[in-house]
């Protein structure tokens, strides 16, 4: 038996006026995933259980088979696992984007104007990260570079339980709530402040001012946390395993819980990544003797926290016609196969952040369709199933032993 598992990061939604009031997923033309949901079982699943925030972190957790009220620490560390960065077990890491904030003289009245400055590049970013980390490293304090705006801050002997806020989620607002606040995070709040003045006149943001783009002018910390444990996939479920994603988290938590990690030319994390190159990546990869694929897309998501509508629904529509319709015509040699799609948590578009309500998910079997009732992948008709699975880490037990 094979399986791969499609995860399309933030794709649920509300009803969006501009969309004749339907969903990006049920305003979007998806018949592969159609044809799936219309022969599959379909149904709901909550995968941020309550009082843990909706990230993506805690939800892939859940969605890979992991309790997170057990194994969630943080964000950062998962995603310092990808990077190659070792972590002990005094450490701890925190998420540092590179983000564009207004000009107010005052840092505290400053508007977070984008969480990703433009989507900088790896190449521009690793050198405004190297001029951070040259004025502010330590023997407790280092940063890394990591892909995009997406980087990494190690504090050793640091402290967790900060509260800090994500910056996706304060998109367009003033940043004076949400700046880090106690004695226990002064060392963060003063670095932030500090950066602004080292990034600002930097001859990267430079020539991306003058290309018209946005400069990354701060470093914003969040999502601290210590290294988890994890069980090992093939040991919990007697399968060897395989994760493709383009962001750090994704890859992290399949590396600590021994997937094979499979890197994908041209793979962004945004709606221009390579849809058909992850997708025969996961082919070849079951050819090679994997039984199961993790296959998870950004770009929903990011669609969702800029408020892109258009591009919501042309990133669904990929999925199905590049990832999805790949994968259905490339498994017809096997004699039996499982398929499940499903978001790992909300990204609403008139929100622009995460929510935790529950996601609809799909399953099919080759050998063994079963006739939903449903003609399409919705939130609505899948919640009209009376299919629930309130505890989302159980649900990859029911996709792979079932």
């Amino acid at each position: 038996m094979k399986y791969v598992l499609i995860l399309g990061d933030g794709m649920a939604d509300y009803p969006v006026p501009q969309l004749d009031n339907k969903t990006p997923l049920q305003y979007a033309k998806k018949p592969n995933i159609d044809f799936l949901a219309q022969n599959a079982e379909v149904g709901m699943v909550k995968t941020v259980p309550e009082g843990i925030p909706p990230g993506s972190d805690a939800a892939n957790l859940s969605v890979m088979g992991f309790d997170p009220r057990k194994y969630y620490t943080g964000r950062s560390p998962l995603e310092a696992v990808s990077m190659g960065l070792e972590l002990s077990d005094t450490d701890v890491a925190l998420r540092c984007n590179l983000v564009t904030l207004s000009d107010e003289e005052d840092y505290s009245q400053k508007t977070m104007v984008d969480y990703s400055s433009d989507e900088i590049s790896s190449s521009e970013a690793k050198e405004l990260i190297l001029a951070v980390n040259a004025q502010f490293k330590n023997d407790k304090i280092c940063f890394y570079p990591g892909i995009s705006y997406r980087h990494c801050m190690v504090w050793s002997n640091g402290l967790t339980g900060l509260n800090l806020t994500p910056p996706h989620d304060i998109s367009g607002k003033k940043v004076t709530d949400h700046l880090p606040k106690g004695e226990n995070n002064r060392i963060l709040l003063e670095m932030m402040v500090k950066s602004y003045e080292i990034l600002k006149d930097h001859p990267v943001n430079k020539a991306r001012i003058a290309k018209g783009l946005r400069p990354a002018n701060s470093i914003w910390l969040w999502g601290e946390g210590k290294r988890p444990s994890l069980a090992k996939f093939d040991e919990k479920y007697g399968v060897k395993g395989s994760v493709i994603s383009a962001v750090d988290l994704i890859k992290g938590i399949g590396i600590l819980a021994g997937l094979r990690n499979i890197e994908v030319d041209g793979a962004t994390g945004n709606v221009h990544t390579n849809f058909l190159g992850k997708a025969q990546a996961a082919l070849k990869e079951l050819e090679s003797g994997q039984d199961f694929v993790y296959l998870h897309v950004e770009a929903p998501d990011e669609c969702g926290h800029r408020n892109e509508i258009e591009n919501k629904v042309k990133s669904i529509e990929l999925i199905d016609e590049q990832i999805v319709g790949t994968i259905l015509k490339g498994m017809e040699k096997y004699d039996d196969y499982r398929i499940m799609v499903l978001p790992d948590h909300p990204t609403p578009l008139s929100l622009r952040t995460h929510t935790s309500e529950p996601v609809p998910f799909l399953i099919y079997q080759k050998s063994n369709p079963k006739k939903s009732g449903i003609n399409s992948y919705t939130e609505e008709l899948a919640m009209a199933s009376g299919v629930y699975f309130p505890d989302g880490y159980k649900l990859m037990d029911h996709f792979l032993k079932s």
